[in-house]
């Protein structure tokens, strides 16, 4: 017998015989094409059609030809291994599918748990796009069958977006061009206007790729930091916001965004920047990626190199209380440390604190004096000098500093659910107290994503259709669930209602907050508040305008309001 489970996402729901209501079509339904029909596509494109299987298939019998059991069980950690395979979500809970019985359909790593391997919440068939007409192609070929639509690009992606069972798969992790101009004006831009030293990459560019063009060309690109880089730089990073630990210095990634390239649901290629298609551009920036059109690349503005300063620091807490001091003196000063061009990430619990900062044109002096009042008190309250590690290192550039700290493998290949809340900078600056000692009642801990305040704080919140409660926040509070495969049903609804629990324990100290649209749950009461705020009217009229017909649907996306939770079937 299967374990049963149940998956808020995937709860494929069908219309009855004779209604009216508009379905996507799916692989295992009679409406999906025929292999005629399949043929005619495969033949205008560059690539043959792909057929990705769960990629742990290569440990049942009889052996999957595509691969070594031993290597993919060696490389489950390894991002940038598996963003190459179609078949792989970053995050493996979501390469599994839960029928509404509870019945569990998957293809386990942990191949001695005795269940078959199946094609569990993994697309059958695809599009591997490599060319503009590529795109296009497969855009034409799901409108014309109304096919349930899926983009993966890297599948790092935390709330299981970029696959769905029974739906068509549009592969954009190929698309590997950049190019640096030194002097670039975007398309449709009047004489004299400004130019920028700036890189277009490709839909398929990862940030570990794009960090090393831009040191070769000795010039700093603001993106996502994760161990190995292999986070897409062109797709739901920066549609969803994009924030780095280059933002309280240089701004989120939308706010460094020139051009988009795109394709429409009409299969039109656009162009959209401040000068064409602008509400296009407006949405592209933080409304949220899968939504608007497939983006084949990004343009972005880049900065000189400057030299880094790091800070890491460890305490371990031997009390509740010496915890609550510390924590409280922490969240005091991150305002002014965002003020300062500081960013950074942290891990909180109640028996430890680790913190890296960094900050861009910073001495090694100027860094200890920042932080030396905070590092006094700590040592105050700690009293045991054991229990505190701080480090202070120069680097040469921001590229040396993201080798130091985030090379090598990691992140990628468990089980993870995230609730998350934007934590304001006033409630940080006026009640720090209050926030150490709610995060603090979180069992296990919370990551804070220091990612926020200084540059990002001075952008007009309406510039964007980044949700506005990124203006007035200082840093991210994630916490959330995790387990192994092959869990039952009630111990995973049992996690999922203490994550729940801990969400409204996260909105005690970000009250009216927001989240980021990449690192959140699907137990939002109202995500349209949550993710979009004040713009989603807006953002869901320029959806509207450039897919009435609503091919690009994603969880909890705008428009997604209009369909029931599988995202197959119309709720009008």
């Amino acid at each position: 017998m299967k374990p049963r489970g149940l998956l808020l996402l995937a709860v494929a729901v069908f219309p009855l015989a004779g209604a009216a209501q508009r379905c996507k079509c799916l692989s295992f339904q009679s409406c999906w094409p025929s292999p005629s029909e399949f043929s005619e596509l495969s033949s205008q494109l560059s690539q043959p059609l792909i057929h990705p299987t769960p990629p742990a298939s290569a440990c049942y019998p009889p052996s999957n030809p595509s691969g070594n059991c031993t290597d993919v069980i060696s490389h489950l950690p390894d991002g940038r291994v598996r963003t190459g395979i179609p078949g792989a979500m970053e995050k493996i809970n979501w390469e599994s599918f839960t029928f509404d019985n509870g019945t569990i359909d998957a293809c386990y790593y942990d191949f001695t748990l005795g269940f078959p391997c199946d094609q569990g919440n993994i697309p059958i068939i695809g599009v591997d796009a490599r060319t503009v007409a590529d795109v296009q192609a497969a855009v034409g070929f799901v409108s014309k069958h109304d096919l349930r639509l899926v983009v993966k690009n890297t599948g790092h992606d935390y709330l299981g977006r970029s696959t769905a069972r029974g739906a068509f798969m549009l592969w954009t992790h190929n698309l590997k061009n950049i190019t640096y101009d030194d002097t670039f004006v975007p398309s449709g831009a009047p004489p004299n206007s400004p130019t920028y030293k700036a890189f277009t990459l490709g839909a398929g560019v990862q940030w570990y790729e794009a960090y090393a063009a831009a040191n070769d060309r000795k010039r700093v690109i603001v993106g996502g930091v994760s161990v190995g880089g292999s986070v897409g730089a062109s797709g739901g990073w920066i549609q969803g916001g994009g924030h780095s630990i280059l933002s309280s210095r240089y701004g989120l990634g939308v706010d460094n965004v020139i051009q988009f390239t795109v394709v429409l649901a009409t299969g039109q290629y656009v162009t959209a920047n401040e000068y064409q298609n602008q509400d296009l551009f407006w949405a592209l920036r933080g409304g949220g990626g899968g939504t608007y059109g497939i983006v084949l690349s990004v343009t972005y503005r880049t900065y000189d190199v400057l030299p880094v300063t790091g800070m890491r620091m460890f305490v371990n807490f031997s009390s509740l209380l010496i915890a609550q001091n510390v924590s409280t003196e922490f969240f005091a000063m991150l305002p002014s440390l965002s003020d300062a061009g500081w960013s950074g990430y942290s891990n909180l619990t109640q028996t430890s604190f680790t913190t890296l900062n960094v900050a861009s044109n910073v001495s090694v002096a100027e860094a200890n004096a920042t932080f030396s009042m905070f590092i006094d008190r700590v040592r105050a309250v700690v009293g045991n000098p054991q229990d505190i590690l701080v480090e202070v290192q120069p680097f040469s550039s921001f590229y040396e500093a993201y080798l130091a700290f985030y090379s090598g493998t990691g992140e990628v290949g468990g089980i993870t659910e995230m609730v998350s809340r934007l934590l304001s900078s006033k409630m940080a600056r006026d009640q720090p107290e209050v926030v150490a000692k709610t995060v603090l009642s979180i069992v296990g801990g919370v990551r804070l994503s220091f990612v926020a305040g200084g540059a990002v704080s001075k952008v007009d919140p309406d510039s964007s259709g980044l949700n506005p409660a990124w203006r007035e926040a200082v840093a991210l509070v994630i916490t959330g669930i995790s387990w192994e495969e092959g869990t039952t049903s009630s111990q995973i609804n049992r996690l999922r209602q203490g994550a729940a629990a801990n969400l409204d324990v996260l909105d005690r100290v970000s009250v009216d907050s927001g989240t980021y649209f990449n690192e959140a749950s699907l137990y939002e009461k109202d995500f349209k508040k949550t993710f979009f705020g004040s713009h989603y009217p807006r953002l869901k009229d320029i959806k509207r305008k450039y897919d009435q017909d609503d091919i690009f649907l994603v969880a909890e996306g705008v428009g997604s309001d209009d369909w029931d939770k599988s995202l197959n079937c119309r709720l009008d």
